[in-house]
């Protein structure tokens, strides 16, 4: 069954506001890196300079991961611009609901998540 409009508009202000709530989040973390950067030196001690390191490589990996997530909420608004949203990237076959609601800016089905993740596609 095809989303409807109503749906979609639903699903388009969800992923506005999620984008908007992780961009923030990627900017506190690059904030703390750069407050880990600028107070490095001033450390007394070595094992204080390696937690803040590791603090730093946190951060980072966690703003990657969030970049990825953008990424992804960006195709869904492509998609909803495009009168596709809700379909398989891969398979052509819809989304169902339930999945859109969980991950509303998954491209696609689960099925062909699996394979795309096991290297079959």
């Amino acid at each position: 069954m095809a989303l409807k409009q109503n749906e979609i508009e639903k699903f388009k202000i969800e992923l506005l506001e999620l984008r908007e709530k992780i961009s923030g989040a990627i900017n506190e973390a690059k904030e703390e890196v750069k407050e880990l950067d600028e107070s490095k030196g001033y450390s007394q001690h070595q094992a204080d300079e390696g937690t803040d390191d590791f603090g730093k490589t946190i951060n980072m990996e966690v703003s990657n991961k969030e970049y990825g997530i953008i990424k992804q909420i960006d195709r869904a608004l492509v998609k909803i611009e495009e009168g596709t949203y809700g379909i398989c990237d891969i398979s052509g076959k819809e989304i169902p609901l339930a999945r859109l609601k969980a991950v509303p800016y998954a491209s696609m089905t689960v099925e062909s998540q699996e394979k795309v993740e096991k290297g079959l596609i």
